[in-house]
């Protein structure tokens, strides 16, 4: 009985136990994507879906479009000369 009791304790803090999640883009997708939606004949949740979808992707997109820029080293010009 105290075995079930500790195991049933360890499962419940597992499964409560905060988990970090990558929504960026999403939540603003899915609002975008339900409203759309709606408006196009009552399908609220395949817009939200669908939004969600596509707006975490852009973020993707838009991450390896930051981290590509920051490993690539600034080339400076030389100045130019005016005479």
């Amino acid at each position: 009985m105290n075995t079930l009791v500790r195991f049933a304790a360890l499962a419940l803090a597992i499964v409560t136990a905060p988990i970090p999640a990558e929504a960026k883009g999403c939540l603003k997708g899915a609002f975008i994507g339900g409203v759309a939606g709606h408006y196009a004949g009552r399908h609220t949740l395949t817009g939200a879906l669908a939004g969600c979808y596509m707006g975490r992707q852009i973020a993707r997109q838009h991450q390896r479009g930051v981290q590509h820029d920051q490993q690539q080293p600034q080339q400076q010009k030389p100045p130019v000369q005016s005479y």
